[in-house]
């Protein structure tokens, strides 16, 4: 009965806090009529979660981001310096949002979306000349990056999980992004378990590692930096 009791009281602070973050990241939205700020939301929520659920491997979370881990990956990577910047995984678009709002006037973002779902909710719910959204994988970031004629990204930030994808294929973004990189830039990866910094570590050295406890599921917020000559 204790265990039970134990159980409930967790699932009740998950709903708990996923309430808070839908109020929240209401009161954050650009003007728009209360319903349809809502419905927008849920809808971001309900394709996230079916994304995880036919897809765990490529999803990292049942929910999107809240707004505390989007505020922190914003300062981590020192969005507002960079004139370049990578996201990997955006998921529905909140911290697409997030960066958008932080980034210089003649920055760009690419957004890399593997989801063809998650790439039709961004390409429709997002209106900014600054942000490109390209439908792949994040294994292709250096050819995504001379397509669309972008310099070497000051900062790259991830939330897909390395700790489920096949070894190889980690092995391939670790190297992409560090090999990419502008010297001095940074790279920060927000994820469940501690697998990226496995990855990382041999290209980019020891990672700066933070939690952000408000946020469901808590993660860890690696950030490295590249060095200036290497």
């Amino acid at each position: 009965m204790h265990e039970e009791s134990k159980g409930r009281r967790r699932e009740a602070n998950v709903r708990g806090s996923a309430r808070r973050e839908l109020v929240q990241a209401v009161a954050a939205a650009p003007p728009r009529p209360f319903a349809a700020q809502v419905a927008s939301l849920v809808g971001d929520r309900l394709a996230f979660l079916r994304g995880f659920l036919a897809h765990p491997e490529q999803v990292g979370s049942v929910v999107p981001s809240s707004a505390f881990l989007e505020r922190r990956l914003v300062r981590t990577a020192e969005v507002e310096r960079a004139h370049a910047v990578v996201e990997l995984g955006p998921g529905t678009g909140g911290t697409t949002r997030a960066l958008l709002a932080a980034m210089r006037p003649d920055a760009r973002l690419l957004a890399i979306e593997l989801s063809p779902e998650f790439y039709a909710r961004l390409r429709a719910g997002i209106d900014d000349p600054r942000l490109i959204v390209q439908l792949g994988s994040a294994e292709q970031l250096p050819e995504l990056l001379a397509r669309w004629r972008l310099p070497a990204p000051e900062a790259v930030l991830s939330g897909i999980p390395f700790s489920t994808m096949p070894t190889e294929t980690a092995e391939r973004i670790a190297a992409a992004i560090a090999a990419c990189l502008a010297p001095g830039g940074r790279f920060v990866a927000y994820q469940v378990r501690a697998r990226v910094a496995d990855y990382m570590r041999p290209r980019l050295g020891a990672p700066q590692i933070a939690w952000e406890w408000i946020n469901v599921p808590p993660l860890r917020v690696y950030r490295w930096v590249k060095p200036a000559t290497q």
